[in-house]
């Protein structure tokens, strides 16, 4: 435990001034007015220090030393003056003052600092309400926002089935027509192909519009991704953009290959967005503790840090010619597959991580 100076000091004070009364004889009164006056000091300070139990005992401290030279040196004389008593009294006068008022000063800051307390904790609690108002309110937007991509994607999706309808229809008769012309038969099983996949992802909008439930299936990753690398090629070659699949083994993933593809997709579009003037697209997979990592890096613009987050909100996007909605949908289909999708800034670019289990089974 440390020493405390104001103890020390108010000690210090005391022997020195009542040495000084002791070894001054009593002819020289003129120093002795000046030493006994001395005594205000350690009690002022202890009672300002210490407050009221400070003042009263270094007061009555101070009495009792200077009794016996008062009794001793002046008692001799057979005259003692009134004053010297008037002196011990003043002392205790003092030193009860000084205290009183230090202890009132002191109890005055404790409720202060009380109060102050009180308010900060308040003020806290205050935030803290807050803070959960405007979570609440972007989860009530966010609510109304998929609420509006669900009706959105539910109009879209019936307003499209109609004309798909038609094209497959009017695919199948030319097919019918056109058995004796190879080519034309190949390019009509592209269009068919590509219809039946449009007419999947159509259903699959309405599905996540009523929030229905996915059939599963055995798929296969890697070939889903080179699907999707097929895709977009051709986009990719026209903008100079370099494509490169890090393909490894893999454990096969339960879940619907539409809605994945779909996801896988929408993020490699965006990728080619984002790089207008060439770059590189890389996709990779990570197999751990049983969960899949599919990884989508691109050298692109990228957006800013404190958009992260608002980049998967429905209707948001940064480029002005989009709908805000691939993000939206993508995180929705991982999610409803029990995995997670996070958006990360890399120099340049962006990567998207999609965490998926290897083996998943819907929840209930």
């Amino acid at each position: 435990m440390k020493p405390d100076y104001r103890i020390i000091t108010i000690a210090l004070l005391i022997v020195i001034i009542s040495w000084l009364h002791y070894s001054t004889t009593i002819h020289a009164y003129h120093y002795h007015d000046i030493y006994r006056r001395l005594y205000y000091l350690p009690i002022v300070l202890a009672g300002l220090w210490f407050r009221l139990r400070g003042g009263i005992g270094v007061a009555v401290l101070v009495s009792l030393i200077y009794i016996p030279h008062i009794l001793l040196q002046w008692g001799q004389q057979g005259n003692l003056p009134l004053e010297q008593y008037l002196e011990l009294v003043l002392y205790n006068v003092i030193g009860s003052l000084t205290g009183y008022l230090a202890q009132k000063e002191w109890q005055q800051k404790t409720r202060y600092q009380e109060t102050a307390q009180h308010l900060e904790d308040s003020y806290d609690q205050l935030r803290e309400q807050t803070d959960m108002l405007i979570r609440s309110e972007q989860q009530l937007e966010k609510a109304t926002r998929l609420s509006a991509l669900g009706e959105l994607s539910a109009s879209l999706a019936h307003e499209i089935r109609n004309p798909l309808a038609s094209i497959r229809l009017s695919s199948d008769n030319l097919r019918d027509s056109a058995t004796n012309n190879p080519n034309e038969t190949e390019y009509l099983d592209i269009l068919s192909t590509e219809v039946e996949r449009l007419n999947q992802v159509v259903e699959h909008y309405l599905s996540l519009a009523r929030n229905g439930q996915t059939q599963q299936q055995q798929i296969d990753l890697n070939q889903t991704l080179e699907e999707v690398l097929q895709l977009i090629s051709q986009q990719a070659t026209s903008q100079n953009i370099e494509l490169i699949f890090e393909k490894k083994e893999l454990p096969p993933l339960n879940g619907e290959q539409v809605q994945l593809k779909q996801a896988f997709l929408n993020l490699a579009l965006n990728a080619l967005k984002a790089m207008p003037d060439g770059g590189i697209l890389s996709i990779s997979s990570i197999f751990d503790n049983d969960h899949l990592t599919i990884i989508f890096a691109d050298t692109g613009h990228g957006v800013a840090a404190d958009k992260l987050e608002e980049i998967f909100t429905p209707f948001y996007s940064t480029n002005s010619n989009g709908t805000g909605l691939g993000l939206a949908i993508t995180r929705r289909i991982i999610e409803s597959h029990g995995g997670r999708i996070k958006a990360e800034i890399s120099t340049p670019g962006m990567h998207f991580c999609i965490t998926l289990p290897a083996i998943w089974s819907e929840h209930d």
